[in-house]
């Protein structure tokens, strides 16, 4: 990402900003993470980003909670462990486009401008199809530049979306998701919870940004690594949301399957 001054402004306006300048967001990681590079066969996908009030689930990490987006959350999934791509690891809800989600090129308009009509639709139905999520209570802010992900020949496309309605949200399909969970802003920016995800092909190591989390009813720690952490390591840091943490910090990442 290029850099740049926090943008300024209350939470949504923040976003807005973040959405309307979205090109400007390029998910390059400090060293390089992506292992490969697309090829000419490559589908386009989408995700949501969703960031909503904070819900009864308060957050762990106290300190730094002045100042915008402490009092919201984000919405993740985490994929089943007996998938072939990506098993057990944690994502924003989202999927590849299918054709009713209209043609490439065509677009939508939305308070950071326009945003890709079938890329929105996509993000919606898929996070409906994961979580449950009442489309209709979700905003769309905007969206970001697109990111590859040449382990599943994949172009992804970031949504930006603002949770102006909410419903309840829980695991649809569990052959698909192990668990549906939101995760204060405030416990993201944890410092002490962010380290470097290191995985190693070969004579490579390739890291991302990590988060560990803690998720209700749930024992062990959660990790959000890889495209995901590196797309919400961005997005913390554009919006200035961000506390300084250990850049020095890796460990190896949970459960890394071949090309992650």
């Amino acid at each position: 990402m290029t850099t740049s001054s926090p943008i300024q402004g209350g939470p949504r306006e923040q976003l807005v900003e973040l959405a309307r300048h979205g090109d400007s967001v390029i998910m390059h990681d400090r060293e390089p993470w992506r292992i490969g590079e697309l090829d000419e066969n490559y589908r386009h996908s989408a995700v949501l980003v969703l960031f909503g009030a904070l819900d009864s689930v308060p957050a762990e990490y106290a300190e730094h909670s002045e100042g915008p987006g402490r009092d919201l959350d984000v919405l993740f999934v985490q994929r089943a462990s007996t998938l072939r791509a990506h098993p057990g690891q944690v994502a924003f809800p989202g999927g590849r486009l299918d054709p009713p989600d209209g043609e490439i090129g065509t677009f939508l308009d939305a308070p950071g401008g326009r945003v890709s009509a079938p890329h929105v639709r996509a993000a919606l139905r898929e996070a409906h199809e994961e979580t449950g999520l009442d489309p209709d209570g979700v905003e769309v802010l905007g969206a970001l530049h697109p990111v590859p992900l040449p382990v599943s020949n994949h172009l992804v496309t970031p949504v930006i979306g603002w949770w102006c309605k909410e419903s309840p949200v829980d695991v649809v399909d569990h052959a698909e998701s192990s668990l549906v969970f939101r995760v204060p802003v405030l416990d993201l920016i944890n410092p002490a919870h962010r380290y470097y995800a290191t995985v190693t092909r070969g004579a490579h190591t390739y890291k991302s940004p990590a988060f560990d989390v803690n998720v209700a009813g749930v024992a062990e720690t959660v990790t959000v690594w890889g495209f995901t952490g590196v797309v919400l390591d961005r997005i913390l840091d554009r919006l200035g949301w961000s506390v300084e943490w250990d850049r020095s910090v890796k460990r190896p990442a949970p459960g890394a399957g071949p090309g992650e």
